[in-house]
């Protein structure tokens, strides 16, 4: 079983066992929240644009303080290259109001890059901002904006991001 994979069991073996732990009784905020979206990429060094799905889990154990997020997003080149970016996201939120809901997050990613016949791993850092729109008083279902930057410590490589 290769690294992709294990990625994705172990974040929805984490969202189900968030999801199952909620009792039906209480309406709270969810125990889980997964995130499932678009994902397009551009380097701001002229290497060109990207694009794939997103994917992510996001907890909050400390309510109005910390939500932690973590998300795998494949991107794709029209020029057979992909990059997988893995990364663990901690995020302050802040809600502007019941539907909508304001977030700053930083932490560490781990890139896998496969160019021009070459496959290599490094470790990069990002910052993001969170739109996050919730059409419903309950917060069952919602729609986000995600712009990022990253930075590639491995390669010098920065690029952008929106999820």
């Amino acid at each position: 079983m290769n690294l992709k994979n294990l990625l994705l069991i172990a974040s929805l073996l984490l969202a189900a066992g968030h999801a199952f732990a909620q009792s039906a009784a209480q309406e709270a905020e969810p125990a889980a929240i997964v995130e499932l979206g678009a994902a397009a990429g551009w380097s701001l060094t002229g290497g060109g644009a990207s694009s794939g799905p997103d994917f992510a889990v996001e907890v909050t154990p400390i309510e109005n303080w910390l939500e932690l997020e973590a998300g795998v997003s494949p991107l794709f080149t029209r020029h057979y290259s992909s990059e997988w970016d893995a990364d663990l996201l901690f995020k302050k939120p802040w809600t502007l109001s019941r539907k909508v809901e304001f977030v700053a997050g930083v932490g560490p990613e781990w890139v896998h890059l496969r160019q021009f016949g070459a496959t290599t791993n490094s470790l990069a850092g990002e910052a993001v901002l969170d739109f996050m729109f919730w059409p419903a008083r309950k917060h069952r279902f919602g729609w986000y904006v995600e712009p990022g930057y990253d930075y590639n410590f491995g390669h010098g490589h920065v690029s952008g991001r929106s999820a």
